[in-house]
């Protein structure tokens, strides 16, 4: 049987265990895939919606537990590759 992933209160601990660890021996079933965002956002845009619209958006990006610009910039980058295939 796998053991659950122990939790860290820093990072520099985190990097200490993970460097030592053997990661075979854990369960990693109830992690969440995360998403980093590193690139520079230097352009904004004003968008006007509809406001039932724009509930939508957010209620579904608090279900996915992210935050709505990073939502709305998901759904458009996810548009583009659809569209590009």
């Amino acid at each position: 049987m796998k053991t659950k992933f122990p939790t860290f209160k820093t990072d520099a601990e985190a990097e200490a265990f993970v460097a030592n660890a053997d990661l075979a021996q854990f369960d990693f079933s109830d992690m969440a895939p995360m998403r980093f965002e590193v690139r520079r956002k230097d352009k904004s845009v004003s968008l006007r919606l509809p406001e039932p619209l724009l509930e939508e958006v957010r209620s579904t990006a608090k279900r996915a537990g992210i935050p709505t610009q990073r939502f709305i910039r998901m759904a458009i980058e996810r548009a583009l590759q659809r569209g590009s295939k």
